[in-house]
């Protein structure tokens, strides 16, 4: 069983140890030293100072070769890395060799920032006060990064928060999942391997949640980057250090409309994947779906036998389409949340059965109450819930009740039905004729209202890692 020690520079002392388990069967696979406030202070002194000596900062150059040294160490490891990944947090070895591939084209995109992105010309010499000046801007780091990071894309999260903070110059601390830890680890590795040198990019699991936030509030911090539950994202936010940045990305109940005329031969796959991928562990998982009442005794008959007809297990199979839920609590918690629609009305037209104290089945509810949680939290499990309309307008409505706004999908062959309701959606991005998951690393990715602060994706977080310098240089010879 592999052992990950402290990855803060220099000498920490631990405060403890934590075994990593399997969720699939709650077998140990690795164990990790806990980081206490000594070893917190470390690694934020550490940072603080290397931040602070402007003359030791990384150059452009260094940072792309050390990224682009990166990429092509992830490429020899890809199946390591994914299998790991597959292992500590359930998502089918399919799908993670995927998120690997994901992983290692988000440093390149980081290297694409260091190429092209650059600050701007500002107008001078268009009045007499600016008369004989010149004005341009230079990207900066914003400061020390420290990232807090979810469970469900152990590998692919941590790129996009420590990948752009590398691109940026910004020394950063990363806490990862407690339940994913070494997919984020070999990833720092990984970075340590192809040049950067080691206080630039500490990884650690705290003690405890007081230690966590310790590190998170600390006035050293210039920008704190969040991926996980809202409860936790927002309350962080209200007790950082003034002149802290933030970056939230929380998640949502994401809706989608099908109007009557929707190709449902292209939509049922989208939507069984957008809906069961990683057994519905994702931000913007297909979780409600409006559909026009023509269609729904249709589309509910083939959600259902596409539901029943996915193939659950080891997530480390080849054969295996959804893995197990992060911890046998979610199984408890989604079986409770079922079994509530079910007695207030819901038809379970496939699963909501327990499977195992990691399974639950792939499950489709109709028509569950406005009220029930399945309609109004975000389940983050295998349940998507149908809602048969009469009127578009009302499915828009019952869509945007929900304080969370994220991404949102309509299946449609009618343009302007696809332009009218995109338009009414609150949603920071509608797919049209694809499902809610859909994304791709360069996209800004982005959670509104409850659903997040600020704009995701590799070079929007490399913009906010930034700041723009602006210099002036006044001279005659401008005049």
């Amino acid at each position: 069983m592999a052992d990950f020690s402290l990855m803060v520079h220099g000498t920490a002392p631990s405060a403890g140890k934590m075994v990593v388990t399997a969720p699939w069967d709650q077998s140990p696979i690795a164990t990790v030293s806990l980081a206490g406030e000594a070893a917190v202070e470390r690694a934020l002194d550490t940072a603080w100072r290397l931040f602070r000596n402007r003359s030791g900062w990384l150059s452009k150059q260094r940072r792309i070769e050390i990224l682009e040294t990166a990429v092509h160490i992830m490429r020899d490891q890809a199946e390591d890395l994914a299998l790991e990944a597959a292992r500590e947090g359930g998502k089918p070895l399919i799908d993670s060799r995927f998120e690997v591939m994901r992983a290692i084209d988000s440093l390149r995109l980081c290297v694409d920032c260091l190429r092209t992105e650059a600050g701007n010309g500002i107008p001078m010499g268009v009045n007499p006060a600016s008369a004989g000046r010149m004005a341009f801007t230079q990207r900066e780091p914003v400061g020390v990064v420290v990232a807090v990071s979810a469970f469900n894309h152990p590998l692919n999260l941590i790129a996009h928060q420590v990948g752009p903070a590398v691109a940026a110059g910004c020394p950063v601390i990363v806490k990862p999942a407690q339940d994913t830890p070494l997919s984020c680890f070999r990833l720092v590795r990984i970075l340590h391997e192809a040049g950067l040198p080691e206080g630039w990019c500490q990884a650690l699991l705290t003690d405890t949640r007081e230690t966590a936030t310790r590190l998170v509030t600390d006035s050293r911090v210039g920008l704190f980057s969040f991926i996980g539950s809202p409860g936790v994202g927002w309350s962080l936010r209200s007790r950082l250090a003034p002149g802290t940045r933030c970056l939230l990305e929380h998640g949502g109940a994401a809706p989608v409309i099908v109007t009557e005329d929707a190709d449902l031969d292209s939509a049922l796959p989208k939507l069984l994947k957008g809906g069961f991928y990683h057994a519905g562990q994702v931000c913007v998982s297909v979780q409600r779906i409006f559909v026009q009442e023509s269609l729904a005794g249709e589309l509910c008959e083939r959600l259902a036998d596409g539901a029943r007809g996915l193939r659950i297990g080891d997530p480390t199979l080849e054969e295996t389409e959804v893995g197990p839920l992060i911890r046998p609590a979610e199984v408890d918690r989604i079986h409770a949340w079922v079994r509530e629609a079910q007695t207030a009305g819901a038809r379970v037209l496939a699963g909501g059965d327990v499977l195992s104290a990691s399974s639950y089945a792939c499950t489709v509810l109709q028509d569950p109450p406005a009220d029930a949680k399945v309609s109004t939290r975000e389940i983050f499990g295998p349940v998507i819930c149908v809602y048969p309309y009469a009127r578009v307008e009302s499915a828009i409505a019952q869509a945007n009740a929900l304080p969370w706004a994220f991404q949102a999908a309509v299946f449609t062959r009618d343009l302007d039905a696809a332009a009218m309701i995109s338009c009414q959606l609150d949603a920071s991005a509608v797919m049209i004729n694809d499902h809610t998951a859909f994304r791709v690393d360069w996209m800004p990715f982005a959670g509104l209202r409850q659903s997040g602060l600020g704009v995701g994706g590799i070079p929007y977080t490399y913009h906010d890692m930034t700041i723009e310098k602006m210099l002036v240089l006044h001279s005659p010879e401008l005049e």
